[in-house]
């Protein structure tokens, strides 16, 4: 691990230490280098400011987690990851997300839930061997649609769990996302079926 790393790490655990016991506004770069050990210099040399320092915290331990090695297959253990870290650092999400502009993690998620939606659609338009008026039908801006539409959702989902105090358990959020998804899917399967039975 690298030097830079390692002080960024220092800066952001100080930083979340203190959020357990203070309001983002009051606390000050000040007390955050003090709590570890630093000087303003420092935090200057490697954040812009507390904003610049919560967007590399999110970015570290949740965008990282469910966008390395995501696949179609595995979305779902990647969700379940990604709230377990949440709801193991629940003060530090619930105070982004509640008393701060959490519009960047928001846009990172929806990036990520994004592509594997776009995948998930290609996927069935590719191997469910559909008549090709039908996967006409599904042209690019309407798969596009479809998979903002389930990315706004799922988000959603998560946001409103963390802002709502986290009250599921991670294993209870990720199961009614997956339920939900794989109804999605198990619906245009059949919608294909009612199609080719109409031929």
């Amino acid at each position: 691990m690298s030097e830079s790393l390692i002080t960024k790490k220092a800066i952001a655990k100080g930083f979340k230490d203190l959020l357990k016991n203070k309001s983002f506004e009051k606390i000050t770069i000040k007390e955050i280098t003090a709590q570890c050990g630093l000087n303003r210099q420092t935090f200057y040399y490697h954040f812009q400011d507390k904003y610049d320092l919560i967007n590399w915290i999110v970015y570290q331990e949740a965008v990282l987690v469910i966008t390395k090695d995501l696949t179609i297959d595995n979305w779902d253990l990647k969700v379940l990851e990604l709230l377990s870290i949440m709801k193991k650092d629940a003060d530090f999400y619930q105070t982004t997300l509640n008393d701060i502009d959490g519009t960047e993690f928001q846009n990172y998620l929806f990036s990520a839930t994004k592509e594997i939606f776009t995948e998930m659609i290609e996927h069935l338009t590719r191997h469910s061997k559909m008549n090709p008026e039908i996967i006409q039908a599904m042209n690019p801006a309407k798969e596009t649609f479809t998979a903002e539409f389930l990315s706004y959702g799922v988000v959603g989902m998560i946001i409103g769990w963390a802002q709502n105090g986290m009250k599921m358990t991670p294993d209870e959020i990720t199961k009614n996302i997956k339920e939900i998804i794989n109804g999605v899917r198990v619906f245009a399967v059949t919608r294909y079926f009612k199609e080719l039975s109409k031929l």
